[in-house]
């Protein structure tokens, strides 16, 4: 069992306790700190949180109702602790060089892109510069994945980090910002640190941030400690953070070496990179949504171009299928409903039907082939297909006529929730609203 599902459940717990007396309580401390170490969490700052909740929680004389809303709060105030309390958010402006340093596996390569893609869509002209010069596979892993990102890469098979920068450092001055990427090691050694010194006195970056894979657990403490002794290290991006059940104790590491965590990596896809927010993550973690990443996720999967031709739409109130179109792809480079459904509040906890989401996964597939089947004239004024024009729609995309008058019905719902004065972007207040007015989402 996983970490999220242990604290689900420690949750469920409390929520559904007759009587939390001092045997419960303890009961359930034992389960909050046993699903901690298992998440590599240091055992003395496990036992620390255990005496913190208990004492608090048996302080004073409350109803059982009382004792629930303040065990809850506590659980989730003392886990918030224990990951950092802060949110921390990386400042760039244009001219920044960023420098990504790291050992081997951490995955620099990769977040150097998701990088220059997050801030490309925040309206910035970004670039990535391969200096990895002793992993054979860098320069050209770093070539395909920018490629699929539309970001330009500067890479050569040049066996010296420092003649490479020398040759594409005018090039990357036409940039506002570069993310470079540099080379590792196996492990922590006087090697590594020579080598990122010469790079940093060369390039004179404007920030270093410290790659990490979040696999490594209690160790991140060591890690960031090591390279920031050799130099000054702005933050640190915690990667593989979806697929490990070391991610608390890297976590709490990193705050137990004054480090902080700027972004975290959830997947292997471009967009795949989140700012880190403690009360968020946590959040996440109970089960209870994450609203601001999802936020975040849908603004960096609508490229700029599309996002321009959206806001315009809004403001002259025509939203179409042409847009329509667009948010459907939006919600599919976000990730799969499963995962959206676990971002937004109260989502996660619905009990829904085995296959429902998957069965909506293919659907909204075939929304899109049915949209591609329209004319222009069709996408831009979707009141004129009537059932002729279904009928054809149908056979060109091979999709029933049932699905596609049920996308029309979708469209309706959403060119009413769009007309309602929303202008640019979304807040919590709004994308509540939008999703709960979603019958797929229902």
């Amino acid at each position: 069992m996983g970490l999220k599902e242990s604290l689900v459940g420690i949750f469920n717990r409390i929520k559904n306790a007759v009587l939390l007396d001092k045997s419960e309580l303890d009961g359930i401390i034992k389960e909050l700190q046993k699903a901690l170490i298992s998440s590599d969490v240091d055992v003395g700052l496990v036992l620390e949180l255990g005496k913190k909740i208990k004492s608090e929680a048996l302080r004073q004389d409350l109803t059982a109702l009382e004792k629930k809303e303040l065990l809850t709060r506590l659980v989730y105030e003392e886990l918030i602790n224990i990951v950092g309390k802060e949110a921390y958010e990386l400042k760039l402006k244009k001219g920044d060089k960023v420098l990504l340093i790291g050992l081997y596996g951490s995955g620099k390569t990769t977040t150097a892109v998701k990088l220059a893609n997050y801030y490309a869509k925040k309206g910035y002209r970004c670039c990535v510069v391969g200096l990895d010069v002793h992993r054979p596979a860098a320069p050209e892993q770093l070539a395909q994945y920018a490629k699929k990102a539309n970001i330009p890469a500067f890479v050569s098979n040049e066996s010296d980090a420092i003649k490479i920068w020398k040759g594409v450092k005018d090039k990357v001055e036409k940039f506002d910002l570069a993310f470079i990427d540099s080379a590792g090691r196996d492990a922590l050694d006087a090697k590594l640190i020579e080598e990122i010194k010469q790079i940093y006195q060369e390039i004179k970056p404007s920030h270093v941030l410290l790659v990490m894979s979040a696999d490594i657990g209690q160790a991140a403490r060591k890690q960031a400690e090591f390279f920031a002794k050799a130099l000054k290290i702005d933050g640190i991006i915690l990667t593989k953070m979806d697929g490990t059940a070391k991610a608390g104790g890297a976590l709490a590491s990193c705050k137990q070496a004054n480090a902080k965590v700027y972004f975290i990596g959830v997947g292997e896809k471009v967009n795949d990179l989140e700012s880190f927010d403690p009360k968020q993550y946590i959040s996440r973690l109970l089960g209870l949504g994450d609203l601001k990443a999802l936020v975040e996720k849908i603004q960096l999967s609508i490229q700029e171009a599309e996002r321009k031709k959206l806001e315009e739409s809004l403001k002259k109130k025509k939203f179409n299928l042409v847009d329509f179109y667009t948010q459907i792809s939006a919600m599919q480079q976000v990730g799969p409903l499963r995962k959206i459904v676990e971002l937004i509040p109260g989502m996660s906890k619905l009990q829904l039907p085995e296959g429902l989401l998957d069965i909506q996964e293919q659907k909204l597939k075939r929304w899109k082939y049915a949209i591609d089947s329209m004319t222009k004239a069709e996408r831009e004024n979707p009141e004129i297909i009537n059932s002729s024009r279904l009928s054809r729609i149908s056979k060109g995309s091979h999709v029933p006529v049932s699905e596609i008058k049920e996308l029309l019905k979708q469209y309706k719902l959403m060119n009413e929730f769009f007309s309602e004065k929303l202008k640019a972007g979304f807040d919590e207040r709004q994308l509540q609203k939008l999703y709960k007015r979603f019958r797929f989402l229902r």
